[in-house]
């Protein structure tokens, strides 16, 4: 995805009409692809996506691989999609890097000096989070329906720019909510033919949908067993980042964290996800204690499953027949908030179906 030397940089400040000289795409819309260009153009408007109930905007802080920025999908009503027309946009952004496409930010600036004419501030040139390129989030739309939308994730391939009003804000409160999956469709990804040289550049992605279509699977399981689940989803104070849990069992107070990958570092980052989401939680929920599971692809070896026993996680994985199979360590019980260490969460809110 090499990119040809531009007139301007990141900080500077250009109309759509000279943005689309050099870069390409439509003259309108938030997502604007360019087959000629090998590039996808993103617009963002904070002050637009505020009256819809979210932001864009830099995380506060940055991981151990470096800064993220979190820009919203394109859809004003109803579900976001990756299929169909309406999904054109969420579509060349998830698939940029198969399509040997970079993307480039911009953000709303002004107006030009004595005219209507909108100006925008480049931000810089993008790629997605290879680990985790998007996530699903809760958001009204413009009829004040609340809907799912599609949040990239996207990381800088070089020089950026960043001022305080572009950091998303932290949470002025704790509040998780419960979004059940009965009734709701799952955002679904298309696929593209990859060759031999796409192929390294979509590893990463191969994981995240692995991980995706085991959780399916692990639903329709719990569909057949008649298991009241879904998804978790709130905010902790002083915290920017959406917290989430990506299966939530109601009817056994349980939280499951899957892996696409049986590597020692997919086990462990998942388990640093159900730590982090359990000292939201409410110990005990309608009698029940809170329980921690790794979904795994297959059952782990011994040492991955004494580590996440040693921190009271239990482990469900896929058997060779599809069927799953859950196992904790006998020789302990569900500790209080879920994982040794952690006192009982005293203040958690109560879980609110979405």
């Amino acid at each position: 995805m090499a990119t040809q030397p531009l007139s301007f940089k990141p900080g500077d400040i250009r109309t759509r009409a000279q943005i689309r000289q050099e870069l390409g795409g439509s003259p309108q819309g938030g997502i604007t692809p360019s087959k000629e260009m090998k590039t996808v153009v993103l617009y963002s408007d904070i002050k637009s996506g505020e009256k819809y109930g979210y932001r864009d905007g830099w995380l506060r802080y940055e991981d151990r691989i470096g800064p993220i920025f979190e820009y919203t999908g394109a859809g004003t009503h109803g579900d976001h999609t990756f299929t169909g027309t309406s999904g054109n946009g969420n579509r060349a952004v998830l698939q940029h890097a198969e399509m040997k496409r970079t993307l480039h930010l911009f953000i709303g600036h002004g107006k030009v000096s004595g005219s209507g004419i909108r100006t925008h501030r480049y931000i810089g040139a993008f790629e997605l989070d290879k680990k985790r390129g998007y996530i699903v989030r809760q958001a009204p739309d413009e009829y004040h329906n609340m809907r799912d939308v599609i949040v990239f994730r996207l990381r800088p391939l070089d020089e950026y720019d960043q001022t305080a009003s572009d950091i998303l804000p932290a949470a002025k409160k704790t509040a998780i909510s419960f979004i059940p999956a009965r009734g709701r469709r799952r955002i679904s990804e298309p696929t593209v033919p990859i060759d031999a040289e796409q192929r390294s550049t979509s590893a990463a992605n191969s994981i995240w949908r692995n991980q995706t279509a085991l959780t399916e699977e692990f639903e329709n399981d719990l569909s057949a067993h008649e298991q009241d689940f879904g998804r978790l989803e709130g905010h902790a104070r002083g915290v920017e980042e959406t917290i989430q849990a990506t299966l939530y069992n109601r009817t056994k107070h349980t939280i499951y964290e899957p892996t696409g990958s049986t590597s020692r570092t997919a086990y462990k980052d998942a388990l640093i996800q159900l730590i982090d989401i359990s000292r939201y939680l409410n110990s005990t929920e309608g009698g029940m204690p809170l329980r921690c599971m790794v979904l795994a692809p297959e059952l782990p070896d011994e040492d991955i499953r004494q580590l996440l026993f040693r921190s009271n996680v239990g482990i469900v994985y896929r058997n060779a027949d599809g069927s799953f199979t859950e196992i904790q360590d006998p020789d302990q019980q569900p500790a209080a908030g879920g994982v040794p260490g952690i006192p009982p969460c005293h203040n958690c809110p109560v879980l609110q179906a979405s």
